[in-house]
Parts: C-alpha cells; sequence; structure tokens
C-alpha cells in the first residue's frame, strides 16, 4: 500500500460521499405516501453529515497531493419509498466498510490523524444505518 493508493481509496469514498448528498436529496423530493414528512426530515437532515464527510475528504486528499473527484458513484432510481430506504442502506453499509478499511490503510501509511478521523465516520454512518433499519423494520 501506497500513498496513491490510499488518496485513490479516498477517492473512491468521496464518489460515495457525493452519491449520499444526491441521493438524499432527489429521494427526498421524490418520496411520497403516508410517511412523506417524516421520511423528508429524515433524508434531508443527512445531507449535512454526509456533505461535510465530502467536504473532509476533498481537504485532505488535497493535503495528501491528490486531485478530489468530481464524479460521483451512480444514484440508483427508486420506484417507492421502502426501495428508496433499502438503497439508502445498501450505501450506508458500503460507507462503513469503505471507511473501515482505509483507517487501516491510513494507520499503515502513518496517517494516525486521518485513521481517527475515519473511525469517527465509521461511527457515523453506522448511526445512518442503523436508523434507516429501524425506518425498514416494519415496513410491509
Amino acid at each position: 500500500m501506497d500513498k496513491q493508493q490510499l488518496i485513490d481509496g479516498l477517492n473512491g469514498d468521496l464518489a460515495g460521499e457525493l452519491q449520499a448528498v444526491i441521493m438524499y436529496t432527489i429521494y427526498s423530493a421524490q418520496v411520497k405516501g403516508p410517511y412523506r414528512p417524516q421520511l423528508v426530515q429524515f433524508m434531508q437532515a443527512e445531507i449535512a453529515d454526509e456533505l461535510l464527510h465530502a467536504r473532509f475528504l476533498a481537504d485532505k486528499i488535497v493535503s495528501l497531493g491528490g486531485t478530489p473527484t468530481t464524479s460521483p458513484r451512480p444514484v440508483p432510481a427508486a420506484a417507492g419509498a421502502k426501495e428508496m430506504l433499502e438503497n439508502i442502506l445498501k450505501a450506508e453499509e458500503q460507507a462503513i466498510r469503505d471507511y473501515s478499511a482505509r483507517s487501516e490503510q491510513a494507520r499503515s501509511q502513518g496517517e494516525l490523524g486521518l485513521s481517527v478521523q475515519l473511525e469517527t465516520m465509521v461511527q457515523d454512518e453506522t448511526s445512518h444505518y442503523e436508523e434507516t433499519k429501524k425506518l425498514l423494520a416494519e415496513w410491509h
């Protein structure tokens, strides 16, 4: 593992955060049905967190000598609120896996501050994951 691999991984993570910002923004506009007010509030509240993550990653990539990506991961289409939440759950699971791996990579490169910050981001994404899982728990 070298520094470029770490930068590439962080750019993949940044693409995921850009996807999350777009996903929460678009889904909150599209969601319909009896739970719309609660789901809009939930989704729009997540945008600020994901944007903070994206800004942190972009700054860190530049600090390491890289160029931040401007391309998000694709946002999956969703036919309804349940599918939106399922897509969000998958994205949060991916973020948890990615940040856990990236934290180990950062530590192996001697980037201890980055490693700790990524662990904090794992904690944030785990909270998002758990809230989404609760929303889906008794969906019919």
